[in-house]
């Protein structure tokens, strides 16, 4: 007999766990259904050193603040340890260690149906909190076709320099992920960053003329760089498609690294090694990819995705299938929404509208 849940929320990261306290707070049923083993563990697989964008004053959820000093920018344990504390502070039911497979309509058409594996649930309503840009590693065709003797590393699979094979280092895409990758390998590393620029911030990011600007910052991000706004609308596709400005290591920080930093694009392989579109062939040890993910909803058989692959949704809300909501995407409604600190705001509008939809009636299996 399958299990009926009024509410499951896909994937248990800061989005979901955000929807969870909104509809506890609504007193709501649903449970959370995450595949890591425990809660914040994506976070725990970034590289060693990444830390946050944004100072800790500005990286809480609802409801609890982010703890230490709010001008310090969080290490990547220190967020992952902080939703294991969420979780466990509001007591959100999370089941670790689930895979959804399948997303499918229910045959009476009044609902869900995930399969699971070993176990099918059903649910009146689904919420979809499975990543910011995507979860699936993105690096180009051609990377199949370079040298097996070169070591190739996705920015999701780095973690340290002593991962890299002898030799000069690729870095392939020129955003704020692959900047920060590209002057840590520069210190043992002949280091090549290829990709061209998204431009930078104003100021370098843990000045004090930044934490300065930071309020000023945070309005832009979630009231000014909105899908409201026509520079917020035409800043999406950009910021979907292309990655963002450089942040916490800028030009002079590469430069003064030793990081050559080619703007041009990695465009194919000639003799198992990469080639620039400008026709430069590089002879390196190992290549990082940061290039990205690509979303992949291939478990979700509804009719909900654009062609872009992007869901067909208007602030998380899926028109087409009512009961069906996304949270946590990029650029969602604004700039923050993919941001820590700003995962609340489009969580809540999701609970809010679940809220006010008729309960189907049916005895709910797990309630928060």
């Amino acid at each position: 007999m399958d299990q009926h849940i009024e509410t499951i929320v896909v994937g248990g990261g800061q989005a979901g766990l955000s929807v969870g306290y909104h509809l506890a707070k609504r007193r709501r049923p649903f449970l959370i259904l995450d595949e890591q083993r425990r809660t914040g563990d994506n976070w725990r697989r970034h590289w060693d050193s990444l830390r946050l964008y944004s100072p800790a004053r500005y990286d809480g959820l609802p409801g609890m603040r982010f703890p230490g000093p709010g001008r310090a920018f969080p290490t990547k344990d220190e967020v992952a340890d902080y939703l294991e504390a969420y979780a466990a502070r509001f007591e959100l039911p999370v089941e670790h260690g689930v895979r959804v497979e399948t997303l499918t309509e229910s045959d009476d058409g009044a609902g869900y149906v995930l399969d699971c594996g070993d176990r099918r649930l059903t649910a009146d309503n689904v919420v979809v909190a499975t990543g910011t840009f995507g979860t699936r590693a993105y690096a180009p065709p051609f990377a199949a076709e370079l040298d097996p003797a070169i070591a190739q590393l996705h920015s999701s699979q780095y973690r340290r320099p002593d991962q890299l094979a002898p030799g000069p280092v690729l870095v392939v895409g020129a955003s704020h992920s692959g900047a920060d990758i590209a002057v840590e390998t520069a210190r043992e590393h002949h280091t090549i960053l290829c990709g061209h620029s998204r431009g930078q911030l104003p100021v370098p990011l843990e000045s004090r003329r930044a934490q300065a600007a930071f309020p000023v910052l945070w309005f832009l991000a979630r009231h000014v760089f909105t899908l409201r706004t026509p520079i917020g609308r035409k800043m999406r596709p950009e910021i979907r498609t292309h990655g963002g400005p450089l942040l916490r290591v800028q030009a002079d920080d590469l430069a003064a690294a030793g990081v050559e930093w080619i703007p041009e694009r990695v465009t194919g392989v000639r003799e198992g090694n990469p080639v620039l579109d400008g026709g430069r062939v590089l002879d390196i040890g190992t290549v990082v990819w940061c290039t990205g993910f690509r979303q992949d909803f291939t478990w979700i058989r509804l009719p909900v995705l654009g062609d872009d692959g992007w869901p067909l949704e208007e602030r998380g809300v899926v028109p087409s299938s009512p009961g069906l909501y996304f949270t946590g995407l990029a650029f969602q409604s604004a700039f923050s929404s993919m941001l820590v600190g700003g995962a609340g705001r489009d969580a809540e509008y999701v609970a809010r509208h679940i809220a006010r939809r008729p309960r189907a009636g049916r005895p709910a299996a797990v309630a928060a």
